[in-house]
């Protein structure tokens, strides 16, 4: 495993670790194929669309 060859200062390293932080995800409401009304990420929309999320 590679060691860095000097000790990094701690405002880098927290700086560094700052950009990590997770976003909310868009919540949006589709309806399903069985007429039911369901509040989903975005990124699983078509899915819930299609009727493929067990929900």
């Amino acid at each position: 495993m590679a060691l860095p060859k000097y000790k990094k200062s701690r405002a880098n390293t927290h700086a560094r670790r700052a950009q990590w932080k997770a976003h909310n995800e868009q919540i949006i409401t589709v309806s399903t194929p069985d007429g039911s009304v369901v509040e989903v990420p975005q990124h699983l929309a078509a899915a819930a669309r299609k009727g493929l999320l067990k929900l």
